[in-house]
């Protein structure tokens, strides 16, 4: 039903602009968690997560397995509506500490042939201080929550540090983890933090500042990497997150690369490359990290959903977790509920 009646209304809104498709649907999401029964009416439709599906990562029960990946619901306007649609954890942001409208527009397009996005959204969102207001109105979630942060596009790299300080300051009250975001290829400068130096003191400093928001005992902090990193680079970017002591690890936000959508007309458009070609990638990261940490960092492993069977194999390479976003935007709230059966 969603892909023969729901999908076409979506992509034809906004004259099939991909971004007030995603737009609406929020506003969409944020009404019906206004309206009585409204949310229990999608539980029970989609909701449903096996009891056997729950388990605990870095210290974090979470109902299920399968979280919505940050970019999603950036700004948490549909927070309640979530769950119902299977969800085991969401994941807001990615916020700045600056508000920002990000890049110029167009700038998300859906190559559906190939069951692939490209976005070259640039953070766009309302500032942690702004979504921090709203997680305070909002009230207890009833599942984990992550806040990925980032760095402001007006903020110099030299003052990158204060800015993710700032983010995590305010809303270290409203998340249960923090996934570190310097893997977007959207901001300009932003890949560079993956190096090792700057990574180790933008770490370093965020785990300071949230043992001390903890009083001793920090929520857990993630780092998101990116896909195209050699081996040699994720292995040192390891090394620093097992020094520093980080909670683990989510692979992979998107590619630069177009593996497997060369000649798609859309293929030129600058950006990141999420969606079915990102399968492959994002599964050999998960192993490769797996592998070179024997187990020891959980991985969210994110990237190519769109089967369950594409989820059992990031588990199977050694992810803990698994996050959707593109599967959503293709096969609709069913995959959520099919990855859930299965898994369990």
């Amino acid at each position: 039903m969603y892909r023969r009646v729901v999908r076409p209304v979506l992509y034809r809104l906004g004259k099939g602009d991909a971004e007030i498709a995603h737009e609406q649907t929020l506003h969409g999401l944020r009404r019906l968690g206004r309206v009585p029964g409204a949310v229990s009416a999608l539980s029970r439709t989609f909701g449903a997560i096996p009891a056997g599906a729950a388990r605990t990562v870095f210290g974090i029960r979470f109902p299920g397995p399968v979280g919505l990946a940050a970019g999603m619901d950036k700004n948490g306007m549909a927070l309640p509506a979530w769950r119902s649609l299977g969800f085991g954890f969401v994941e807001v942001g990615t916020v700045t500490a600056v508000p920002q409208p990000g890049n110029e527009k167009p700038r998300l397009f859906r190559l559906v042939e190939d069951e692939a996005v490209i976005n070259r959204m640039g953070f766009n969102n309302l500032g942690s201080a702004a979504l921090a207001e709203r997680l305070e109105k909002t009230g207890p979630l009833g599942y984990p929550l992550g806040v990925s942060i980032g760095k402001s596009k007006v903020t110099p790299l030299d003052k990158a540090v204060d800015d993710y300080v700032m983010s995590l300051r305010r809303l270290y009250q409203y998340g249960d983890y923090f996934a570190v975001n310097v893997s977007s290829p959207n901001t300009p400068g932003l890949r560079s933090l993956q190096d090792s130096g700057q990574l180790r003191e933008l770490l370093s400093a965020l785990q300071a500042e949230a043992v001390a928001l903890g009083k001793g005992t920090g929520k857990p902090v993630l780092v998101k990497i990116a896909p195209d990193l050699t081996p040699t680079a994720i292995d040192e970017l390891l090394q620093v997150c097992t020094d520093v002591g980080v909670a683990g690890i989510i692979a992979t936000n998107t590619t630069i690369g177009r593996p497997g959508v060369e000649s798609h007309p859309l293929a030129s458009e600058a950006g990141g490359l999420s969606g079915r070609p990102l399968t492959e990638l994002a599964a050999k990261t998960v192993a490769h990290i797996h592998a070179e940490t024997g187990g020891a960092l959980p991985i969210i492993g994110v990237g190519g959903i769109l089967e369950p069977s594409d989820a059992q194999r990031l588990l199977d390479a050694g992810a803990s977790l698994v996050q959707v976003y593109s599967g959503l935007i293709y096969r609709g709230p069913g995959l959520i509920r099919r990855i859930n059966r299965r898994l369990s």
